[in-house]
């Protein structure tokens, strides 16, 4: 009897199946993952060939009274036979050419952001992936679709936003092929948003209350401009077929998603394109998003920063400017986890800071760049997605989180949308990204057919409105396998502190372990060499500064600890065995970093500032992504972190 899989629609995306779980210890960890050894290989084994056998089952249950296509004999012909023989050796050529790959699962690896794979998300892949579900509509993939706007409700939850599918103002989420797709939809619905009341006021569309002019409709901003569509979707429905069809057609056509940037500009003249307001430390993708968008590069305006974090101030007087130009800004990023230095951005002051500008008729989005910090969020959550105080998060740390810290992740929920990478500390397969908006309604202004108005076949229903995913998505085809890897794992470590919050629990702690070993290590290497951490972690990601000592110039600096790197970057030409550890570098920019902060850097390190030139305008340091939660192995009494300083004495000492 063939039984298909289903999700059990009763229980809510994001709650596990008891309905009330509880706290998972430590050793749940040991499950987690296949192991920097391979310790949980029997695990592994037993899953994937469970659920092989259950796939196989399912075909030959599909339809049993179907002779078999390919015949018993078929193993005993010479084509057959040449034909696996080909396959195995271009797989075990692959086997072999794979052992070269970086060991992302060892507590060797402290490079970059990536670390061994959550055995549920893993083993949910596996699985899905022989039925190849096809994420684009119910009709290509009728499960897995349904598992991705669950998935999305407990990302959800998990920053804050409303999850609830029952509430006309539920959050809506999509995954992506990674954290730069989720970046292009978050701009595009910030300038579907802003620019429709200018197409409803185009189109002359009467008695919904529309702003008096063009300015103040490109600032009606995210939430008004919601409740605009809304009242737009509601005349529509009350007018007649024919006409409801015309208006439809008219205020599409006014449209800049119609009109393209040119035209929609040129027909209102008193607007100029819209500025994206993101810190100096965001990542490159906003750049290559703007250039997609048409907007350009030259739209998206850099905000110097403070201790590596977004400068609230600085924000502060480039709004004043816009607004004094009467120069638009269609979004504010702030970023929750820099690729680079890990530090999080002052969310709850962009949010205040737009409260303030919208009274004074200047209005935005706000973005939250979370493809590295966002699963930090479940160390702030309880199981019923309420907030942790400082002082209940701060109980198992020595310095996490700072009041800044905790006062971002607090604000999330004031934001209008988040970008969040699965893959990243969600210790899930490449490639999954997540775009999380927090009002789904905003969603019909990205469909691809007017979806202006809900009729038909599951009206007014979320799920069945999502289930038509493709029509909101960036991308067309798109793996459901990735869908279900989220949603399982989501299932069965909750995005909360109790359950998923165990594994950044033990990052963070390497993090104040790792710089309290820095400190230590500063000092005993004092006759060698300078070094420091120039910023204190705001999360699991730690950088060190190095110049040996005696030595005033940057650019000799620089080069030392290229050496060093040298001795810690993936080399394929070599066996991995003969590596130590694997670490990574970044660069510390004057122009990015202002005078003082460099002066700071510099006078710690011993180096004379005027020393950075063309040739060296830039200071080169060691990055470490401390993902791996065996780091500390408290079983076998080790500590990867003192092994690794202490490796890094030994080679400090000799190049000096």
């Amino acid at each position: 009897m063939n039984i298909p899989l289903a999700i059990p629609r009763d229980i809510p995306a994001n709650t596990p199946n008891e309905s009330a779980p509880e706290a998972l210890d430590r050793s749940a960890l040991d499950a987690c993952f296949l192991g920097p050894y391979g310790e949980n290989d029997s695990l592994l084994e037993k899953l994937v060939v469970e659920f092989l056998r259950d796939h196989v089952y399912w075909r030959r249950n599909f339809h049993p009274e179907d002779p078999p296509a390919i015949p018993t004999r078929a193993t005993q012909q010479p084509g057959y036979q040449a034909f696996e023989a080909r396959m195995r050796r271009e797989l075990h050529s692959l086997s072999a050419a794979l052992k070269k790959s970086v060991p992302f699962h060892s507590p060797r690896y402290i490079g970059h952001m990536a670390s061994d794979l959550l055995l549920p998300g893993l083993a949910a892949q596996l699985l899905t992936l022989p039925y190849n579900p096809n994420n684009v509509s119910e009709d290509a993939a009728p499960v897995t679709v349904e598992m991705e706007v669950r998935a999305g409700l407990q990302l959800a939850r998990m920053l804050g936003y409303p999850d609830d599918p029952a509430r006309d103002d539920c959050a809506f989420g999509h995954l992506t092929s990674g954290g730069t797709v989720a970046n292009y939809q978050a701009l595009r619905l910030a300038l579907a948003l802003k620019a429709f009341p200018v197409a409803l006021r185009a189109a002359g569309v009467p008695d919904i209350d529309l702003p008096d002019d063009d300015w103040s409709a490109f600032n009606t901003g995210t939430t008004a401009g919601i409740a605009l569509l809304g009242r737009w979707q509601r005349w529509l429905a009350n007018q007649p077929a024919d006409q409801r069809r015309a208006w439809r057609a008219r205020v599409q056509a006014e449209r800049i998603e119609t009109l393209g940037l040119v035209d929609f500009f040129a027909r209102h003249a008193q607007l100029s394109p819209p500025r994206v307001l993101a810190p100096v430390t965001a990542h490159y993708s906003w750049s290559k998003g703007l250039k997609l968008l048409g907007l350009g590069r030259a739209q998206l305006e850099l905000l110097p920063e403070r201790n590596m974090r977004l400068d609230a101030e600085a924000l502060q007087e480039a709004l004043e400017r816009c607004l004094r130009e009467r120069q638009p800004v269609l979004m504010v990023v702030a970023v929750l986890g820099t690729t680079e230095y890990g530090t999080i951005d002052p969310v709850d002051r962009v949010v205040a800071a737009r409260g303030a500008m919208r009274a004074r008729g200047l209005d935005f989005s706000i973005h939250v760049d979370a493809a590295w910090g966002g699963y930090l969020a479940t160390l702030f959550r309880n199981a019923d997605g309420s907030l942790r105080s400082r002082a209940e998060v701060g109980a198992d740390f020595a310095h996490f989180p700072q009041p800044e810290v905790h006062a971002a992740f607090a604000a999330l929920g004031g934001t209008d949308s988040v970008t969040v990478d699965p893959h990243k500390l969600g210790y899930l397969p490449y490639g999954a990204g997540a775009f999380i908006c927090r009002d789904h309604r905003a969603m019909a202004l990205l469909a691809e057919e007017a979806d202006y108005v809900f009729d038909g076949e599951g009206a007014g229903d979320y799920m069945a409105r999502y289930r038509r995913l493709g029509q909101f998505t960036p991308e067309g085809s798109k793996s459901g396998a990735a869908a279900a890897a989220v949603y399982v794992t989501h299932r069965v470590l909750p995005l909360d502190h109790a359950h998923f919050g165990l594994l950044p629990r033990q990052t963070v702690l390497a993090a104040e372990a790792f710089h309290r070993r820095a400190q230590q290590f500063s000092a005993e290497l004092a006759d060698s060499v300078h070094a420091c951490v120039p910023f204190a972690p705001d999360s699991n990601l730690v950088c060190l500064a190095l110049n040996p000592a005696g030595n005033r110039d940057v650019g000799h600096a620089n080069a030392f600890v290229r050496r060093l790197h040298e001795e810690l970057r993936c080399d394929p030409q070599r066996p991995l065995q003969m590596k130590e550890f694997f670490g990574s570098m970044t660069t510390l920019r004057p122009e990015v970093l202002g005078a003082a902060e460099m002066q700071r850097i510099a006078a710690q390190l011993r180096l004379d500032p005027a020393t950075f030139d063309d040739a060296a305008d830039r200071l080169v340091i060691l990055r470490h992504t401390l993902m791996n939660p065996y780091l500390i192995d408290r079983e076998n009494g080790i500590s990867y972190i003192d092994r690794y300083f202490d490796y890094l004495a030994m080679r400090v000492r000799a190049l000096c």
